[in-house]
C-alpha cells in the first residue's frame, strides 16, 4: 500500500509513539498537582513548550496547547475579534481558500456584525501583498491568511503579508497547520502575531496542537473552568499527547531540509509524469508550494471514482480536504483559483511522505494514467468533448 494522503494526517513516528507510551505509563500525574508525580508531569509539559517554541522561534510563554488546529484557529480569530470590537474595529480580512475552521468562524463573526473581506488567490493560488495592503482599512482588526494551502500546497508570501500588517497596526494570524515542521517558520522575522498548528500533520498524535500568541496580546478563552495554560485554556492538559507532539516536531524539524529535498524530487517527477496525461493541469504555483504536495485536475472524469480505483491499486490519495471528503460539492479551493465545477470535480491530491520510493513514484504515475484513461473510456462528458459537443477547458 502506498499512502499518499499525508495532508489529511500522517502516521505517528516511532519516537512519538514511544514517548507517548512512556509518558502514559510513568508520568500519569496531573500537572496542576503539587506532589512529585504531578510536578514531573508539569516538567514534561514545560519541556514540550520549549521544544515547540524553538521550532518557530517563539518564547515558551507564547505557546498555548490545544486539541488541534481547528481549536487554535477558532481561539485566534475570536481573540482578535474581541480585541477589535473593544476598539470599534469590526473588519476582518482573509482569503477565499482558507480551511473551513477559518471560514466557518468568519461566518459566525459575520453574524455578530463583523464585515469580512476575502482576498482573491488567483490562478496560481497566491495572495498578492499589494491587494492586502489596499484592502486594509482603519477599522480592520485582523488579517488571517493560511501559511500553506491544505489542498493545493501553495505557500503564501507570509513575511510580506506580516510586514504590511505590522506597519498598519493590524493583528496577523496564519493557519500554519500544513507548514509547521515541513518548511522553516520564524514568527519574529515574519511578523506573525498568532499561529495555529496540529501535531498529526507532522507525525504526532491526533487531538493535540498549539496556538502561538505574541506577547502583549490578551488571549480570549474558548473553554472556561480552570487555570491551565496561563488561565487561557481550561482542562487538564493531555501530557502524553503534548510530549509526543514535541518529540515528533523536534525530529521533523531536525530533518526538515533533507526531507524537503527528497519530497521535492518525488513531486517534481510526479508533476512531470502526470502532465503527460492529455487535458490535465497542475493546480497552484509550480514552485511556491509545499515539497510533498501535488494536486491535479483531469478533465472528463469524477475524482471520487478515480480515488476508489486507485485504492483498488493500493494507492491511498484524496480529492481535497479530509474535513469535507463526504461532500459532493467541488472543492472551494479549486473554485477559488478559477477551476469550473466540471473540472474541479476531477481533482486528485497526492500528499506524499518521506518513505516514498522511486518505484512508488513511477507506480503512482502509471496507475493514475491508466485509471484516467479507463474512466474516460465510458464517460459521457469525455465523449462529448471528443466529439466536439463541448469545448475542452484544460
Amino acid at each position: 500500500m502506498i499512502y499518499a494522503d499525508n495532508a489529511a494526517t500522517t502516521k505517528m513516528s516511532r519516537v512519538a509513539i514511544d514517548t507517548m507510551m512512556e509518558c502514559m505509563e510513568k508520568n500519569y500525574g496531573n500537572p496542576s498537582s503539587l506532589y512529585s508525580i504531578g510536578q514531573e508531569a508539569k516538567e514534561i509539559l514545560e519541556d514540550a513548550r520549549k521544544t515547540v517554541a524553538e521550532v518557530i522561534n517563539a518564547d515558551p510563554s507564547e505557546i498555548y496547547f490545544t486539541s488541534g488546529g481547528s481549536e487554535a484557529d477558532n481561539q485566534a480569530l475570536l481573540t482578535a475579534a474581541r480585541l477589535g470590537k473593544q476598539k470599534g474595529k469590526m473588519h476582518i480580512i482573509s482569503s477565499a481558500f482558507e480551511h473551513h475552521a477559518i471560514l466557518h468562524t468568519l461566518d459566525r463573526l459575520e453574524l455578530e456584525g463583523f464585515e469580512i473581506t476575502l482576498l482573491d488567490v488567483h490562478e496560481d493560488g497566491l495572495v498578492r501583498p499589494e491587494e492586502l495592503e489596499k484592502a486594509i482599512r482603519d477599522d480592520t482588526c485582523l488579517v488571517t491568511i493560511m501559511y500553506a494551502n491544505n489542498e493545493i500546497g501553495t505557500i503564501q508570501p507570509i513575511a510580506e503579508l506580516g510586514e504590511i500588517c505590522r506597519k498598519k497596526g493590524v493583528l496577523f494570524h496564519t493557519d500554519a497547520v500544513q507548514a509547521v515542521a515541513h518548511i522553516p517558520i520564524d514568527v519574529k522575522r515574519e511578523n506573525i502575531d498568532m499561529l495555529s498548528s496540529s501535531a498529526h500533520k507532522y507525525h504526532g498524535p491526533k487531538g493535540v496542537g498549539f496556538l502561538y500568541v505574541r506577547k502583549g496580546i490578551r488571549v480570549a478563552n474558548l473553554i472556561e473552568g480552570g487555570a491551565q495554560e496561563q488561565g487561557k485554556r481550561a482542562g487538564t492538559e493531555n501530557v502524553a499527547g503534548i510530549a509526543a507532539m514535541a518529540a515528533a516536531i523536534k525530529e521533523m524539524a531536525s530533518n526538515m531540509e533533507e526531507n524537503a529535498e527528497k519530497l521535492k524530487k518525488h513531486c517534481d517527477r510526479l508533476i512531470e509524469g502526470l502532465k503527460e496525461i492529455p487535458h490535465s493541469a497542475l493546480n497552484g504555483d509550480p514552485v511556491k508550494r509545499l515539497p510533498g504536495n501535488v494536486n491535479f485536475c483531469f478533465e472528463g472524469i469524477e475524482g471520487e471514482s478515480l480515488l476508489l480505483l486507485l485504492d483498488d491499486k493500493g494507492i491511498e490519495a484524496s480529492s481535497g480536504s479530509a474535513c469535507t471528503s463526504g461532500s459532493l460539492d467541488p472543492s472551494h479551493v479549486l473554485l477559488a483559483i478559477g477551476r469550473i465545477h466540471d473540472v474541479a470535480h476531477g481533482s486528485l491530491r497526492l500528499s506524499i511522505g518521506e518513505d516514498l520510493t522511486d518505484e512508488d513514484t513511477e507506480y503512482i504515475i502509471s496507475s493514475v494514467r491508466d485509471t484516467v484513461e479507463y474512466l474516460r473510456s465510458f464517460s459521457p462528458v469525455w465523449r462529448d468533448l471528443m466529439e466536439g459537443k463541448k469545448e475542452f477547458i484544460l
